[in-house]
């Protein structure tokens, strides 16, 4: 589509949507293009980046990112147990350079938002005239006694894909037959909600398939319930003789739920050993996965609010702090939690790749639009998660939201997880499943093309 034609095509949506446009005030400059910063090159600040650069070439982006590639953290639990290569995994940022998009590989290091500019680690001053901060999460090593961010690789979390990936995966390769493989899971809100089972799950499928079948994989979680929980159990009994919650439990998965000592509060680094109130566990291999918050930058700047995210405005993905900037991706906090204060709520957007990109598409627009003066278009959020618990058997969840009197709003219709049964409640064919891991590995290639080709 040409130059013309796409500013045509904005110009005409806003119009069908609004009969106030021209009460909207262009943000470019007299003169000069517009200046858009893009702090983090994850998968929502590169979707970000790329989609303002194609709704109006006009407007000069820049990314921000310290790292000159990125590696997926969705599928990257497949790298451990050795079923993908993390090369699988990895992109960089020339996809961009090709659109005209300056890409800075810097450490941003504060915003003055009053002035409008950035400072990086190297050096420099960066002038901008709206901001996309999609910094990630930024991980607490604190509420545990004993643990410490010092001791991250000798007990790696490998919540953000990379080399930590690689030190688990060998960790779990060293563990002898008969050995523990222990995961701590945090309180939530966190990263990628069904990523530890999943993790679990392909833990479990390694030691199946290399001769460890007395090994044991244990999950100790600090939250009562978890995502996809009917179909990780489903699974979970028919591939590694699950039977029922709790420790010390038949097969080779057991699961520890926070109200029945699954709540960490100890660990004892020389023996491994991690303690709650009920319960003392010695591990082979000890994966603890920190509390998360928003990424540090979002709190330097003001936008991280007391329980540690981003409040956002759902028309737009703007920071209710401050309207010049977007807060998108893990750093925000965007469903009934962020409008009603409900910390169960089930309807919030998680903190996953695909609702990453759909918020950095719904910025993108909106800040077009806000270039060219015009009102925002009208947003549409969805989620898709892919979780693969053994070779060729896997399964999704996927989410749709839209807005409905300035908050979000779930759409229970088209929502929902992949099948348990059939209709007629006969077991769903293997063939379902083994479709649904194929879906996976497309789907994350085409993620990774999205965002960065």
């Amino acid at each position: 589509m040409s130059q013309f034609n796409r500013r045509e095509f904005i110009k005409a949506f806003a119009a069908a949507s609004s009969a106030t446009a021209l009460s909207f005030p262009s943000i470019a400059r007299a003169g000069a293009k517009a200046r858009v910063i893009v702090i983090g090159g994850g998968f929502g600040g590169a979707t970000a980046a790329k989609y303002i650069k194609m709704g109006d070439a006009g407007i000069d982006v820049t990314l921000i990112e310290p790292n000159k590639t990125y590696t997926s953290c969705p599928l990257s639990n497949e790298v451990i147990s050795g079923y993908r290569d993390i090369k699988t995994l990895e992109i960089g940022y020339d996809g961009l350079r090709k659109r005209g998009i300056n890409v800075l590989h810097d450490m941003v290091t504060g915003v003055d938002r009053a002035k409008k500019t950035v400072t990086t680690q190297g050096g420099k001053t960066l002038s901008y005239d709206a901001m996309v901060m999609s910094p990630g999460v930024e991980f607490h090593y604190t509420g545990i006694d004993g643990y410490s961010e010092a001791l991250v690789n000798e007990f790696p979390h490998a919540w953000k894909a990379g080399e930590q990936t690689l030190i688990l995966k060998r960790q779990l390769e060293a563990m002898p037959d008969g050995g523990k493989f222990v995961i701590v899971v945090p309180k939530g809100p966190f990263r990628c909600p069904p990523g530890p089972y999943e993790r679990a799950s392909q833990v479990a499928s390694y030691l199946k398939h290399h001769g460890k079948n007395k090994s044991k994989v244990i999950i100790l979680d600090a939250n009562d319930s978890h995502s996809k929980k009917g179909l990780f159990n489903q699974a979970w009994t028919k591939l590694y003789g699950w039977e029922k919650e709790g420790l010390g439990t038949n097969g080779m998965i057991e699961w520890v739920k926070g109200a029945e000592g699954g709540k960490i509060t100890k660990l004892d680094a020389k023996t491994k050993t991690v303690s709650s109130d009920f319960v003392d566990v010695k591990a082979d291999v000890l994966n603890i996965i920190p509390p998360h918050k928003a990424g540090k930058i979002a709190a330097v700047s003001d936008l991280a609010k007391a329980d540690g995210w981003c409040k956002v405005v759902p028309m737009t993905m703007a920071s209710a702090e401050d309207p010049n900037i977007y807060t998108i991706g893990d750093a925000c906090i965007a469903g009934e939690m962020a409008i009603y204060g409900n910390p169960n709520s089930n309807f919030d957007m998680p903190k996953s790749a695909h609702i990453a990109m759909t918020q950095a598409k719904v910025a993108a627009a909106a800040i077009v639009a806000q270039v060219n003066g015009l009102p925002p278009p009208t947003p549409y959020y969805a989620n898709t998660c892919y979780s693969i618990v053994d070779e060729g058997y896997g399964f999704s969840v996927a989410h749709q939201y839209r807005v409905e009197n300035g908050t979000f709003k779930y759409i229970k219709e088209g929502s929902g997880t992949s099948m348990m049964t059939m209709p007629d409640k006969s077991p769903v064919p293997m063939l379902y499943r083994k479709l649904e891991a194929e879906y996976a590995d497309g789907w994350v290639r085409n993620v990774l093309a999205d965002a960065f080709g």
